[in-house]
């Protein structure tokens, strides 16, 4: 009876010690949502005079992007992506491009295929103002208490016509900011 009372809680210690699952040194996924933030910066000069649409360009993070307590993104991490829509300049407007990003290379060399743009208030668009006027026409202006003496000023206006729009140029070294658009789902840290 003791034997197989042995025997018992010797097995039934040897499945609590053995069965249980083993620690792992942190491999958990860290999620990056959508519509977030980061600043980068221009490795190289691109602009809509001499940048054709699909040719390669190259950023770098400038800041340590955390999670928690962990550093998903360190500082230096290499960004690449390409001009993914190019408007020439017309008249009355400058010249406008789109800049998409589609790789994250951290620094131990690892990549990461994300979705993002430049970002800029005018819809992720780095140019297309309108430009300034061709020609100015004088208007009179009259208060409407000095009509009875006939009194009033010019007033400049702006033509109809608007000048010859200009190349967006960014220049290396731009201090620019990422914006994804999908999220990213971070399963490999770099550990110092």
């Amino acid at each position: 009876m003791i034997k197989k009372l042995l025997t018992l809680f010797i097995a039934l210690f040897a499945t609590v010690c053995f069965a249980s699952e083993p620690k792992l040194r942190g491999y958990d996924e860290y999620k990056i949502p959508t519509g977030y933030f980061v600043p980068i910066m221009s490795l190289q000069e691109f602009s809509t005079a001499y940048t054709e649409e699909g040719e390669k360009l190259n950023f770098v993070t400038t800041n340590d992007i955390y999670i928690f307590d962990k550093n998903i993104i360190p500082q230096g991490s290499k960004l690449t992506g390409y001009i993914d829509k190019k408007n020439e300049p017309v008249r009355g407007t400058n010249a406008a491009m789109t800049v998409y990003i589609n790789k994250l290379y951290l620094p131990d060399g690892f990549e990461i295929p994300i979705k993002a743009y430049i970002y800029t208030a005018n819809n992720n668009k780095i140019g297309g103002e309108l430009t300034p006027p061709l020609t100015w026409n004088k208007i009179p202006h009259y208060q409407r208490w000095t009509m009875h003496r006939a009194m009033g000023v010019v007033q400049c206006v702006p033509g109809d016509q608007r000048k010859m729009g200009e190349h967006v140029t960014i220049s290396s070294g731009a201090n620019l900011t990422m914006v994804l658009v999908a999220p990213i789902n971070m399963t490999h840290i770099v550990i110092n």
